[in-house]
């Protein structure tokens, strides 16, 4: 096994697995041994980077977190083009149809996680909080731009739209919704705020 392996590229590699594991097996089989076994390196090389299990697993959390940072970013970019309806369908069924639904689950099973992440974010359940955070940010700039009313309650309809789609997703065994049933929400939603 080799050895000198650099801190990022230690992490990258440990976080990889830990998704691949949390991905096709879930939040309890997500173990130390588990997560080193799937990215081929030694046990005690996550103990070498990491306080502990919990502290890999709030270290996780965080950097996928950051992915919802880019979408988010992509997601403003794209107000005063298309359609209102199909952007939050794509954004909704990208994000749920991703990891996050996955870490949700291991943040909600997890209390030593969850305390972590609420004492470095300041509460919620990350992934739920930052998607709202983008579901609003994009619905602001919509508004902005003329194409959501003005009276529109942004900050309803973001957790709602958010709440909805984890329900769907959540509620599904096996397959996930269709980007119609995912758009059937979203029109309903929104209806009365999209001009």
């Amino acid at each position: 096994m080799p050895t000198g392996i650099a801190l990022r590229d230690a992490r990258e590699q440990l976080f990889a697995a830990a998704e691949r594991v949390l991905l096709r097996e879930g939040a309890n089989a997500l173990t130390s041994r588990a997560v080193t076994t799937e990215a081929g390196v030694a046990k005690g090389l996550l103990h070498r980077h990491f306080a502990d299990f919990d502290d890999f697993l709030t270290r996780f959390v965080l950097d996928r977190i950051g992915r919802i940072e880019i979408q988010a970013a992509a997601l403003r970019e794209s107000a005063g083009t298309g359609r209102v309806v199909a952007h939050l369908t794509h954004a909704l069924t990208e994000l749920f149809g991703s990891i996050a639904l996955r870490i949700v689950g291991l943040v909600i099973s997890r209390d030593a996680v969850r305390t972590r992440l609420r004492a470095l974010t300041g509460g919620g359940v990350p992934v739920l909080r930052e998607a709202t955070r983008m579901i609003a940010s994009y619905l602001a700039a919509e508004r902005e731009l003329g194409r959501v009313a003005p009276d529109a309650d942004i900050d309803t309809l973001a957790p709602t739209l958010i709440g909805a789609a984890h329900l769907l997703f959540a509620d599904r065994e096996g397959t996930a919704p269709t980007p119609a049933d995912v758009e059937k929400v979203v029109t309903t939603v929104i209806a009365d705020a999209v001009l």
